[in-house]
C-alpha cells in the first residue's frame, strides 16, 4: 500500500474501495487490533502542534484522507491521492460487505446516550448480515483513562468484535485508540467521528447531489453553526498557510 507524506503526516493512498477491501482482510486475520484514523483539516491543523495527537496517528494502521480540500492539495502538491474517503462512508461501506465474513460483529463506542442504541436498530435493519454486539459511551478525559474506559474495553474484549467503531470526537478518539489498542480484542477499529450519529439518524448528511459538488462541509455548517463555525474559520485561514509552506519547501527541495 503506497503512502506520501503531506504536512509531516503520513497518508496512505488508498481509494474507498481498495480501503475497504483491506480492512476486511485485516478482519480475518489473527492480529492485535489495527485501527485506522481519517485526517481532516481539522486534524492537519492540529497536529502540527499537539503532540499526543500526532503519536496517535504515527500509530494508526491506515490513514485516509477525509476531505476534499486534502485531496486536491495533494494533487497541486504533486503528491496525487486518488479520493476523498471519509469514515462516514468507509463504515457503511464496511457493512455493506459483511457477508464477505459471514456475519460481520460490530461495536459501537460513543455518542449521546441512547444514540448508539438508535443506530442498532437501524444498522439491523439495513445490513441483516451486521450483528451489533455491544454498545458503550464512556465519559473519556483526554489525558487519562479511568473506570469507564476500563468498563468499555472489557465489553468490548468480551465480545472480540471484528469492527469497533469509535465515535469520541477528535482528538480524543484518536489518543484513546492509541493508548488503548494494544488491549483491544477487535480485529479492526475506525476513529469515525459523527459516524454513530449519521447511522442512528440524529444527524443527517449532505444529499449526494451535494457531496458531489464537493459542498458537504458547507451543509453542515448550515446545520450546525454553532459548533462548526468558529473551527471552520479558524481551519480557512490557517491550512491554505499550511499548503503554501508545503509547497515552499518542496520547491526548495
Amino acid at each position: 500500500m503506497s503512502c506520501i507524506e503531506l504536512f509531516g503526516i503520513r497518508l496512505n493512498c488508498v481509494s474507498l474501495s481498495e480501503a475497504s477491501h483491506t480492512l476486511v482482510v485485516w478482519m480475518r486475520e489473527d492480529r492485535p487490533c489495527r485501527y485506522v484514523v481519517t485526517l481532516n483539516v481539522d486534524h492537519v491543523v492540529k497536529l502540527q502542534s499537539q503532540t499526543a495527537f500526532q503519536a496517535a496517528y504515527a500509530s494508526a494502521s491506515l490513514v485516509v484522507a477525509d476531505g476534499w480540500p486534502l485531496v486536491t492539495a495533494s494533487r497541486w502538491l504533486g503528491k496525487p491521492l486518488p479520493e476523498r474517503v471519509a469514515g462516514s462512508d468507509l463504515v457503511p461501506g464496511l457493512l455493506s460487505v459483511a457477508g464477505d465474513l459471514g456475519e460481520m460483529r460490530v461495536f459501537l463506542l460513543g455518542g449521546a446516550p441512547g444514540v448508539a442504541e438508535q443506530a442498532v436498530i437501524r444498522i439491523h435493519e439495513r445490513w441483516p448480515n451486521v450483528r451489533v454486539v455491544g454498545t458503550a459511551s464512556p465519559r473519556v478525559e483526554l489525558e487519562r483513562d479511568g473506570a469507564d474506559t476500563d468498563a468499555a474495553v472489557e465489553a468490548i474484549n468480551a465480545v472480540q468484535p471484528h469492527l469497533l467503531v469509535v465515535g469520541l470526537g477528535a482528538p480524543k478518539q484518536e489518543q484513546w485508540l492509541h493508548r488503548n489498542a494494544p488491549r483491544l480484542q477487535a480485529k479492526v477499529a475506525i476513529a469515525a467521528g459523527a459516524t454513530i450519529d449519521f447511522l442512528a439518524g440524529v444527524q443527517t448528511r449532505a444529499p449526494r447531489w451535494i457531496r458531489r459538488m464537493r459542498m458537504e462541509w458547507l451543509y453542515r455548517l448550515a446545520s450546525n453553526p454553532r459548533r462548526l463555525a468558529g473551527r471552520y474559520f479558524h481551519d480557512a485561514f490557517v491550512f491554505p498557510r499550511l499548503v503554501v509552506a508545503e509547497w515552499w519547501r518542496a520547491r526548495k527541495r
